[in-house]
Order: structure tokens, then C-alpha cells, then sequence
């Protein structure tokens, strides 16, 4: 049930938060060239943010054999977890998540990221206690640029639509947030073009998260109340 009096920023992690873009460009283009598959890193790295199934899609062809995908994301998953206990938050990304607290709202990492992957990254930021509420791969049936993700963070914090914003690296999630009329915020920090993020929707484009906490008072956070 959703609270009309509440409002709050719905924050995807990888590439917005947590400083994980290329670790995960690298471990999926290792993985895929143990497998013969010789896919530049330019093209990985524009299909991050995708989930698993449509990247192998996007990369390999919708028409392909799938009896090796399973192995394909178990590779990625060990090579990338490898970087686990190095991973780094953001410039910025601890501050901003807390001076949204501040302005009262909620606080709601929108990720599909798996569950072991989730307890990582929230342990890179290590700001739990002001978090609302956290989503993971588990609770989207198909992943972005479709907006399950988004919808199960929405139920799960009680908020509406109209009463959020999305802030995001890529191009796949202003376009998730744009199925739900959500305003996404674009931050290039995840390795995607301003140009790139406002061509495809964001309300506006920042360089990372401290860039867009130095003008949160007049972004489209503070347009919330």
C-alpha cells in the first residue's frame, strides 16, 4: 500500500553508487572470451545495466544456443566477485544518500543486482541506516530497460510514481524509469555520455553523486518537498 504523504529517490547502485561499471565490463568480457566469444569491451560496457539474459541478447544474438548461459553467468559471477572486497562507493555517493534522508525522504536502493551481490555493495556504502528499503534481482521477472525493478521498489517502500525520482548511469534506466513516467537524473559516473543520458530521457545529467549533492537544492530532488 502506498503512503500519499510520503516521497522519496529510488537509486539504481552499479555505476550510480557503487564504482562497479568496468569491474563488471571486465569479469562479463573474460567470461565470454573463455567461452570463444570475442566481444570488444566498448560493446560489454554499453550493455551494462541490462540484466544478465538480455546482455547475452544484446551481445550474442537473441537466436543463439542458450544451453551455455548458465555457465556464461557463473563465470562472470566468480570473476567479478573476486572485486568484492575492494569495492568503492562513488565520490559523493555516502553524502547524498544521507542528505536525502535528511530532507525526510525515503531512502531506496532500486537494484537488480543479485542477493549476494546486494549485501557487497551495501556493504561498500555502509549507510544502513538510512535505507528504507532494497530490491534484488529476485524480485524482477524481467529486467531493465523493462521497469519490474522498479515497480517491486515502489510496493516494497510504499511509495508512488509521482512522488519519486530515479537517479541511474545508464541508458537502461532512464528507460525503465520512463515506462513508469518517473523523472530519472542521469549521472555519467558509470562511463555513459551526458549527451547519451539526456537523448534518451534524463531530466538532467550530473557527473556523479557528489556532483548532483553540491545541486541537490535546486534538482529534481528537491522539487519532492
Amino acid at each position: 500500500m502506498t503512503d500519499d504523504k510520503r516521497r522519496g529517490v529510488l537509486f539504481d547502485v552499479d555505476g550510480t553508487l557503487v564504482d562497479t561499471t568496468y569491474l563488471h565490463t571486465v569479469s562479463w568480457w573474460e567470461a565470454l572470451r573463455q567461452a570463444d566469444h570475442r566481444v570488444p569491451m566498448a560493446r560489454i560496457h554499453r550493455s551494462i545495466g541490462m540484466g544478465s539474459d538480455k546482455l547475452l541478447d544484446h551481445l550474442l544474438g537473441a537466436e543463439r544456443d542458450r544451453d551455455a548461459d548458465g555457465r556464461l553467468r557463473d563465470a562472470h559471477d566468480a570473476l567479478y566477485g573476486e572485486y568484492w572486497e575492494r569495492l568503492t562507493p562513488l565520490p559523493g555517493a555516502r553524502e547524498l544518500l544521507r542528505a536525502c534522508a535528511e530532507r525526510g525522504l525515503r531512502v531506496v536502493l532500486a537494484t537488480s543486482a543479485a542477493e549476494h551481490e546486494v549485501t557487497a555493495l551495501r556493504a561498500a556504502l555502509d549507510v544502513d541506516d538510512v535505507i528504507d528499503s532494497v530490491t534484488s534481482s529476485a524480485d524482477a521477472q524481467e529486467s531493465k530497460p523493462a521497469p519490474d525493478i522498479l515497480v517491486a521498489a515502489l510496493e516494497q517502500s510504499g511509495l508512488a510514481a509521482e512522488r519519486v525520482v530515479f537517479v541511474g548511469d545508464s541508458v537502461w534506466d532512464v528507460a525503465a524509469a520512463g515506462k513508469l513516467d518517473i523523472p530519472c537524473i542521469g549521472l555519467t559516473c558509470g562511463g555513459t555520455g551526458r549527451a547519451e543520458l539526456a537523448g534518451a530521457g534524463a531530466v538532467a545529467v550530473y557527473d556523479d553523486p557528489a556532483a548532483l549533492l553540491d545541486a541537490l537544492s535546486d534538482s529534481a530532488v528537491a522539487s519532492l518537498g
